[in-house]
């Protein structure tokens, strides 16, 4: 595999074509008290490069040419909401998943966004190395800026494994964070009607 090409030269000081994921993360394993050369370590190394890769692939993702051709002229003001969308990320304090739902919703003013986009841009913001704060208000103001909406509101709903698995240890805890814009937050009927909506139950 060829090194990252995020990565400088300059960053990396591994033999010549060598993957820098990968021999770190032989170091890694060596660390923590392993052996990265016995069988089932032995390929450990490039499966987490590939993994992280992956997981980061938001990096790579260019969000106008995600919307593009995906933006419409409509005559419609009434409220869209795309809710329950699935939300994988990684922490960037500990490297560990958080994972969850995100609802979006937007009131138009003379443009929509084709509804297969909003996962699509949820997910290019997610699949970075992230804080659940961020990564709200991140969605939010790309929609904002890009269709220039009477307002935006993004909830996103996560367990975070880095209080789960280790720190506090709460397997049943769930961060919830939001961002509101224009009139969601302007407006208290259309926050109101936002959060209604969210907390339908699915026909």
């Amino acid at each position: 595999m060829k090194a990252d090409p995020l990565m400088s030269p300059a960053e990396f000081d591994g033999p010549p074509g060598a993957d820098p994921i990968e021999e770190s993360m032989r170091k890694i394993v060596r660390e923590l008290g392993e052996n990265p050369d016995r069988e089932g370590l032995l390929k450990t190394p490039e499966r987490v490069a590939e993994s992280l890769r992956f997981l980061t692939r938001g990096y790579r993702q260019d969000v106008d040419k995600i919307l593009n051709g995906a933006l419409f002229h409509v005559a419609y003001d009434e409220m869209v909401i795309v809710k329950d969308i699935e939300v994988f990320s990684l922490c960037e304090h500990h490297l560990l998943p958080f994972f969850g739902r995100c609802h979006v919703a937007y009131v138009p003013t003379d443009r929509i966004i084709g509804l297969s986009k909003i996962p699509r841009l949820v997910d290019a913001f997610a699949r970075r190395l992230q804080v659940q704060e961020r990564l709200t208000t991140q969605i939010a103001e790309t929609i904002m800026e890009k269709i220039k909406p009477q307002g935006v509101g993004v909830i996103i709903e996560a367990r975070h494994l880095c209080m789960i698995m280790r720190g506090v240890e709460k397997q049943n805890s769930v961060a919830v964070t939001s961002a509101m814009l224009g009139v969601f937050r302007d407006c208290d009927q259309t926050r109101a009607e936002f959060l209604r909506l969210v907390r339908t139950n699915p026909a």
